[in-house]
């Protein structure tokens, strides 16, 4: 199934060997910091690495891409590890206050040998970074994180946020306080999750 769903989306054999380096270097990293959790790291390709590269490839062409709460590097560093070959002119920029897992992010980063910015502070607190993209994953229901993703995205920019089973419930809620469009990619992985892509958002 894995095999299949990287031919689908047209993962050359370049980006393939950095997607196994990163992945060897998660493995190392993950019994020391929980980058995720033990059960899902025997499906680290599907639920994460795979669920990641949908991500990059619902997204229009950018010259800036701004992961928040990156973590393990999902998707932000997947989408730096793609953008490498595919659009070397992408700056992809890594928001995670948790100073080990920067750590982790700025040691994959090089080991895969692709450049990324990783700042390590809270992302209320981060310069707000005018970008064209914004995304995140598994940070907060949508209501609380458009406040973090607006804070980061520029004029005309678009939001990419994978979302499970409660999608819907969450675009309900955050049409109280948010204006936005909403286009919903269904994922390949999980048959009841989405990408949320968004424009035009905006404070009611």
């Amino acid at each position: 199934m894995e095999r299949e769903l990287l031919d689908q989306l047209n993962v050359s054999r370049e980006t393939m060997k950095r997607l196994e380096v990163f992945s060897e270097v998660i493995r190392k990293w993950n019994p020391k910091i929980n980058l995720v959790s033990k059960n899902s790291l025997k499906f680290l390709w599907t639920r994460h690495i795979i669920d990641s590269i949908q991500v990059y490839r619902s997204a229009p062409s950018a010259k800036t891409w701004v992961d928040i709460g990156s973590g393990g590097g999902f998707p932000g560093l997947i989408v730096a590890l793609l953008a490498a070959d595919e659009a070397p002119e992408l700056a992809v920029t890594l928001i995670e206050s948790d100073q080990r897992k920067s750590a982790f992010l700025r040691t994959a980063a090089r080991e895969c040998g692709v450049r990324v910015q990783v700042i390590s502070d809270r992302i209320e607190k981060v310069e707000p970074q005018n970008a064209n993209i914004v995304s995140a994953r598994a940070l907060a229901d949508l209501n609380v994180l458009l406040g973090y993703v607006h804070r980061h995205l520029g004029t005309n920019g678009t939001v990419l946020l994978p979302k499970g089973v409660t999608w819907k419930k969450e675009v309900e809620d955050a049409c109280q306080s948010w204006h936005f469009e909403a286009e919903p990619i269904s994922s390949l992985t999980e048959p009841d999750a989405v990408i949320l892509k968004l424009q035009g958002v905006a404070r009611v």
